[in-house]
């Protein structure tokens, strides 16, 4: 199969590249050329950024059996790429979408199922700390609507996954490796408001084989499917059980939403996985039409953690920067 891969110039991207390669397929990477990849000769190259001319010049008349397309934020991203892969030139285009999808619609029920995808979204949000992640829901409903109505109208070949966060060895957004550093260095992990939240995130092996079964199949054309894994654990339950692989003690201490704000953090800063922009997804579709399984938690954490033991990154992540006022604060509460 002649696969085109526009973006994921990382992480699931690259693990998308490898299985496929391992299939036997032919692999073509559509990206900006601003990220080194380790493939070598095994695939080819278009260069294009996919807002301007060139990217219509680069694919000029190509065509492919399969596109996954991991860099379409906006419904003028999608409609480019339907453009240029329309009229035959693509046998089955996978549009990367996520769960945000369903957060910035009003009331939207959770866990959240394909089809509590319709009905109003919420207006433009006061807070800025809001606004990038409103922005990012949006857009890639942008995108998804696109891709239903040119399916309806012209039966375009495309399938919209959606994603909650993502959770993989070597993680470029470092969100689970920050309670790794943190449950490491002995002391206590400081949780927002108790770390009550529910997460129910994905995991990257998983998404990818996922992906590579679903190309090419004429059943999910038109069709959008939520990924996750079946397990609901809290954030306190979820850093327990990452001191434990650790083989180190759980220490956790709950602090109030306020009490951060009053020493100048907030809940983000200091827990990437606290805050309300985090999908919580009902996976029962994938798993009924696709036979889709997911890793138990506790197995794919464990080669989270061996990775990161094995392969320890050279610095910590940003948001440990603020580590000394996370210990100062835990010190000081009654």
């Amino acid at each position: 199969m002649r696969v085109l891969i526009i973006g994921g110039t990382r992480f699931v991207g690259y693990q998308l590249v490898w299985r496929l390669l391992a299939g036997g397929h032919q692999i073509t990477l559509l990206n900006r050329g601003q990220q080194p990849d380790p493939f070598g000769e095994r695939v080819g190259r278009l260069i294009a950024d996919r807002t301007t001319p060139d990217f219509e010049r680069v694919l000029a008349d190509l065509t492919y059996d399969a596109a996954v397309d991991f860099a379409a934020y906006t419904g003028d991203d999608a409609r480019r790429s339907v453009a240029k892969l329309a009229h035959g030139r693509v046998g089955h285009y996978l549009y990367i979408s996520t769960g945000q999808v369903y957060l910035v619609r009003e009331g939207c029920p959770q866990p959240s199922k394909e089809s509590d995808y319709d009905g109003p979204v919420m207006p433009e949000p006061a807070d800025p700390q809001d606004l990038n992640d409103w922005r990012y829901g949006i857009g890639k409903r942008d995108g998804e609507d696109m891709l239903e109505s040119v399916w309806e109208l012209a039966r375009f070949p495309a399938t919209r996954l959606r994603l909650p966060i993502v959770n993989g060895e070597r993680d470029f957004s470092r969100r689970l490796e920050s309670y790794l550093w943190r449950v490491l260095d002995g002391g206590p992990v400081l949780l927002p408001d108790g770390g009550a939240n529910i997460l129910r995130h994905v995991y990257s092996g998983s998404v990818v084989t996922a992906i590579a079964a679903m190309l090419g199949q004429p059943a999910t054309f038109g069709q959008a499917y939520n990924l996750a894994q079946d397990e609901t654990p809290t954030l306190a339950e979820l850093v327990a059980l990452l001191a434990d692989l650790l083989g180190a003690p759980t220490r956790t201490v709950s602090v109030k939403s306020a009490a951060l704000a009053a020493n100048g953090l907030t809940p983000k800063a200091i827990s990437p996985l606290s805050g309300r922009w985090m999908s919580y997804l009902d996976p029962a579709k994938a798993k009924a039409e696709l036979g889709f399984q997911h890793e138990p938690l506790r197995s794919y954490l464990g080669k989270i953690v061996s990775s990161f033991l094995n392969h320890p990154p050279t610095s910590p992540p940003d948001n440990y920067a603020n580590r000394q006022a996370e210990l100062a604060l835990a010190a000081n509460l009654p």
